[in-house]
């Protein structure tokens, strides 16, 4: 019990400093290069961590690798950003939260897990508490918008069921660093071509891409990947509802910024989701290898 607490201690703190990112992103990078700075983000911190592990994915793998590299951050992070910049930030955090429910039916097909009535529940309920947080009344709705809010959390929830399905015979700091160094590859030419002209870094820039690539990326991603590998995909995504949740929390810490009464109760019903989405994944205690059902204490009548 002690360890799967830790387990989802260290795994839930991921999507709190994923929260930061929007505050990190508009306080301290240049605005206008989203694709330029997820390369950043993502390509240095990866290559740090080869220089740690010093170990390169084997033939085999390295196609998994790149599909993996390109849902769980190329593709994602570049549909996230396209999203930020065509509508509220509201509505695409509340798009992006639909990523659990996905995650849900993704790892019942790929991994045969089970969905429960509770899971299905706890996914919606979290849906609707990001909304109460994040969704203002003055929400507008932008077609390509939406597409790529939906597409991007599409392409997170299948990067982390295949994260538990591909699980390479090495540890979660050099699965990190191959996914993180493919990611940034594949944003090289997409980040030449559609964003030239990224200004020279000042010290505040440099500050901010230290925090984004080594905290938010190498850090967070590493603890998000070992919690797949050491309790599934249903149990750690329900912590997804936190990065809005830290995001907006932060905005009042630093920036001042006044919570509603709505957004405060929309709080509340992140957290009870969380716990309620933890409880629809906990595994069922297994019987002794010698007993069989019969020979649990609940049988009506034990066997001879």
């Amino acid at each position: 019990m002690m360890n799967r607490t830790t387990d989802l201690f260290l795994t839930a703190i991921a999507p709190v400093i994923w929260g930061s990112s929007y505050i990190v992103a508009t306080e301290m990078l240049p605005h206008g290069y989203p694709l330029t700075v997820s390369l950043l983000r993502a390509l240095p911190a990866g290559l740090i961590l080869l220089l740690v592990v010093r170990q390169l994915p084997g033939t085999g793998w390295r196609g998994r690798i790149f599909i993996l590299g390109a849902l769980n951050f190329a593709i994602f992070w570049a549909m996230l950003f396209v999203a930020a910049y065509r509508l509220p930030g509201g509505v695409a955090a509340t798009l992006g939260a639909i990523q659990p429910l996905l995650v849900l039916f993704l790892a019942r097909f790929a991994l045969g897990n089970t969905i429960t009535l509770l899971g299905i529940f706890a996914a919606i309920s979290g849906l609707i508490g990001v909304a109460m947080l994040v969704l203002g009344p003055s929400a507008s709705l932008d077609p390509i918008g939406i597409a790529a809010a939906l597409f991007g959390a599409a392409s997170m929830a299948a990067g982390t069921v295949l994260t538990r399905k591909w699980q390479p015979p090495v540890s979660p700091l050099t699965f990190t660093a191959w996914q993180l160094t493919a990611g940034g590859i594949l944003l090289i030419p997409v980040a030449l071509i559609v964003e030239p002209g990224f200004p020279m870094p000042t010290l505040t820039n440099l500050a901010g891409l230290i925090w984004l690539g080594l905290i938010g990326a190498a850090l967070t991603y590493f603890l998000w990947f070992r919690g797949i590998a050491r309790l599934g995909p249903t149990t750690v995504t329900s912590f997804g509802f936190l990065s809005p949740t830290s995001a907006v929390l932060l905005g009042w810490v630093i920036l001042g910024e006044q919570l509603s009464p709505l957004q405060i109760a929309g709080v509340v019903v992140v957290l009870i989701s969380i716990w309620l989405g933890q409880r629809a994944a906990r595994p069922k205690p297994a019987l002794a290898p010698d007993m069989t059902a019969d020979d649990s204490p609940l049988a009506a009548t034990p066997k001879p």
